[in-house]
């Protein structure tokens, strides 16, 4: 029975590529998710490793959550010089630090900082061309600044700080051990201290941190133990080590999430897989019932027949687990490079290595995938009695009303955990209720396949090949069902995503007309290091007495702690301007000016809380020495704005990390064009490039502008699933090419043309393409549609459908369907007339 097997397997290899290509490429996905991110991992760690290797110990202010901590004094640089065993303690100040290109924008990177700091000549910086600088209107840059903004010693650089844009006079550019231009693609700016301390920190004789450096038989732990007993316990005290251990382990738990949504992806494309592996032996089974019947009447029992079916599939898994993990090898270092050379990170990369869980989960995973695929197949064709070798290799329909009952249970059983899911937040309900949906759908799908194909086919029979074409599709309800479900899975996932994105698009957009009644809004363009983009307090003055503006507002933002809950609030400069534009009514209270000790809060969060007007709430401010208490002074109705966060006093910005306005809001006097008042405003943030002042379609277009990204990069990473839909309809084509080659022969005698044969199955592979994009989209229609149902109370009311992309989808299976014909059909059409009408 082996020999059988090996001989069966080897006889019908061509069959068999298309489905190990399937699991090829989920394998390769699987593996290149784990090769990269061991990859960046271990470049991180190496990264970190170099940034503090200068560095024994290292001194910074204790962090308490919800607090600020203040810098360390020039005292605390000299109590750690006194301690024994230090052979240099010296006081270093860092900062957000953003430069702005010769082309007046700023240089902006990737993720990775963009900071200044002091010169102190004792770090890995060595000055390749120039001098440190050494008068309050010089600078050095790092190597990678100059070349990435093309800035020369002796030229001039602006740069945006705590402070206004500032300019200053380019002295040197230093570089890193080795000549490398940079440690991990920073943007790096490097002033005089006092200027540092005042820029950066906003305070004079103030450090962020304190580098010592252990004399001679002195331990890293030894001296840090020393200076920790030296300063209190109102210090962090660390090794080198350990911080480099941090800043890695901080970095890899990123890593984690980034290659679990790898892996997502790389299931959902293994599950595609399973359809057409399990269609691949289903059709194969089919075509070989006589071979199979002939065994079993020479005495093969129904175990030998299972277990040669699932050694053919066990074969096909291991030989494609193998080729999956060299491709995912290549793969993962291919994308390793491209992220340490593009976007601007310059990330020098540790070797390429072969993680262990790259390996085992490669061959676990092709294995698996395979031979549970190949399951129900090896029990169909153990049943098939010794009779069935007298009779033709095709075999019957069978009913679809059990599967079809079976197929209506799991639906409803995937959107129960869908709705549970939804209800409670839990991601493993919600991802388990789309994956059971899925299967569900698939089985309900033989039910929809011949009236759907009949319809859709009618659209392409206009001529003889047509005809047939949309005939041969239907003949088999569960084979056609079963590749087009493969394509349904990719295509419905885009388009759950697409509703959900238009339908935030839709409610951003009537928030924006209904409810934001305000003619110009001022934000900052991106994130300086964590903060937003922002601007002084005096400017929005200036805004207010600009010629045409009726009103203006904008507020200060931070974190804040209630308890031990994080919240988000934002100190506003006019309460009643803020009413009038938002469209705010109150709830409870009058909304009016806020004294220093009250806050105002939405409806939504105050039920949440349990509060009410006069009820008073502890809060934890950046820069408050204790928690301050105030009181509820009113709560307005629910509404799409400030969702959640808490509204403080102006005053309250003073205790933030930062007082300076994040956003703000224009109101334009009746009859006064807003684009030119825009065009008066404008000129006073000429001295910050980072801030801009947008019309409200202009603003909504900026905000909605990154669901376009999102859409674009789950596109791509669905591009491998539904590339291995397109494998299945090829494979399946072919396959039945194979299984009617006695027909086809018999078409060509009575006058087909070898042009028509193609049509014919073209025809037949794009209505079954078709078949799969109508059921991909109705799929994840009802996807969206639950999904934004569920995120109703989260900001997004409307429900919006992506009319255009979903045609486009259409359209892309139509010409998908061609592509996938094109082997098969010429297959199809060199068939020898006579080998074909001899063919058993």
């Amino acid at each position: 029975m082996l020999k059988a097997t090996i001989k069966s397997l080897l006889s019908r290899k061509l069959r068999l590529v298309l489905s190990a290509l399937a699991v090829v490429l989920g394998v390769m996905f699987v593996s290149g998710s784990f090769v990269l991110t061991d990859t960046l991992q271990r470049s991180f760690t190496d990264l970190f490793s170099s940034a503090f290797a200068n560095v024994d110990v290292s001194v910074s202010p204790k962090q308490e959550k919800g607090k600020e901590p203040a810098p360390l004094t020039p005292q605390a640089i000299a109590d750690v010089r006194s301690v024994p065993g230090v052979a240099s303690a010296v006081g270093d100040v860092e900062g957000s630090a953003r430069p702005i290109g010769k082309n007046g924008k700023v240089i902006t990177t990737s993720g990775a900082p963009r900071f200044g700091t002091n010169w102190t000549g004792a770090g890995q910086e060595k000055i390749r061309d120039g001098r440190p600088p050494s008068a309050d209107d010089e600078v050095a840059i790092g190597a990678y600044l100059a070349s990435t903004g093309g800035f020369k010693v002796g030229e001039d650089i602006s740069l945006l700080t705590l402070e206004p844009r500032k300019t200053f006079k380019i002295t040197g550019v230093y570089e890193y051990a080795g000549g490398r231009e940079s440690l991990g693609g920073e943007l790096s700016v490097a002033f005089t201290e006092p200027v540092a301390q005042q820029l950066l920190l906003g305070k004079k004789d103030a450090f962020s941190s304190i580098t010592v450096t252990a004399a001679g038989g002195t331990s890293d732990d030894a001296l840090r133990d020393a200076v920790a007993a030296k300063l209190g316990s109102g210090y962090d005290v660390k090794t080198g080590a350990a911080l480099a251990k941090e800043q890695s382990d901080q970095i890899n738990e990123g890593l984690k999430f980034f290659n679990y949504v790898l892996l997502g992806f790389a299931g959902i494309a293994l599950f595609v897989g399973i359809f057409i592996i399990l269609n691949t032996f289903s059709i194969i089974v089919a075509q070989r019932t006589r071979e199979l019947a002939l065994l079993r009447s020479m005495g093969a029992s129904r175990g030998q027949v299972i277990g040669s079916v699932v050694l053919e599939a066990f074969v096909i898994g291991l030989i494609a687990s193998i080729v999956g993990l060299g491709a995912g090898v290549g793969i993962g270092a291919l994308l390793a490079k491209i992220f340490s050379s593009v976007g601007g990170t310059s990330l020098q990369l540790a070797g390429i290595g072969v993680p262990m869980s790259a390996v085992i989960s490669s061959f676990a995973v092709g294995i698996v995938v395979t031979v549970v695929a190949a399951v129900m197949p090896a029990l169909r064709a153990s049943r098939i009695a010794p009779v069935a070798a007298m009779r033709e290799a095709a075999t019957p329909d069978r009913p679809l009303t059990k599967i079809t009952i079976i197929g209506a249970l799991v639906v409803a059983a995937g959107g129960t955990a869908l709705g549970f899911g939804f209800n409670q937040a839990s991601l493993t309900l919600i991802f388990g209720g789309i994956l059971v949906a899925f299967v569900g759908v698939a089985l309900l799908t033989p039910m929809l396949s011949r009236p759907m194909v009949s319809l859709i086919g009618r659209l392409l029979s206009w001529s003889m090949p047509g005809l047939l074409g949309r005939r041969n599709s239907a003949r088999n309800p569960r084979r056609t069902a079963i590749t087009a479900a493969a394509l349904m899975v990719g295509i419905s996932l885009i388009t759950g995503v697409s509703v959900v994105l238009t339908s935030a698009t839709k409610s951003i957009e009537k928030l924006a007309s209904g409810q934001l009644q305000t003619d110009l809004i001022i934000s900052g363009e991106g994130q300086n290091e964590g903060q937003a983009a922002s601007f002084p307090r005096d400017v929005l003055s200036r805004v207010e007495r600009t010629d045409g503006v009726s009103s203006a507002f904008g507020w200060a933002s931070d974190g804040v702690l209630q308890g031990e809950n994080q919240m988000f609030a934002v100190a506003v400069t006019d309460v009643p301007a803020m009413r009038t534009m938002f469209a705010l009514k109150p709830k409870s209270g009058d909304i009016a000016p806020l004294k220093d000790d009250q806050i105002a809060v939405p409806e939504g969060l105050a039920a949440e809380k349990g509060w009410s007007v006069g009820s008073t709430v502890s809060l934890q401010l950046a820069k408050s020495e204790a928690p301050r208490t105030f009181t509820v002074g009113f709560i307005w109705a629910k509404t799409q704005v400030l969702q959640g966060a808490l509204v403080l006093p102006e005053s309250a910005a003073k205790s933030f990390r930062s007082d300076r306005i994040g956003q703000a809001f224009v109101q334009v006097k009746p009859g006064v064009s807003a684009t030119d008042v825009q065009k008066r405003v404008e000129p006073l943030f000429a001295d910050n490039p980072e801030i801009t002042v947008q019309d409200r379609s202009a603003f909504v277009k900026q905000t909605t502008s990154q669901f376009d990204t999102v859409l674009l990069m789950i596109q791509i990473l669905l591009a491998l699933a539904i590339l291995i839909a397109v494998l299945g309809v090829i494979n399946t084509l072919a396959l039945s090419v194979i299984e009617r080659t006695r027909e086809l022969g018999l078409l060509r005698a009575i006058g087909m043309r070898r042009s028509q044969v193609m049509r014919m199955i073209t025809v037949e592979s794009v209505v079954i393409s078709v078949f799969g994009a109508v059921l991909g989209l109705a799929v994840g229609l009802a996807l969206g549609v639950a999904t934004v149902r569920a995120l109703k109370d989260q900001g997004i009311g409307e429900l919006g459908f992506p009319w255009v992309t979903m045609v486009q989808y259409l359209v892309v299976a139509a010409f998908v369907g061609v592509v996938a014909a094109i082997l098969p059909a010429i297959r199809a059409a060199r068939l020898n007339v006579l080998d074909a009408i001899a063919y058993e």
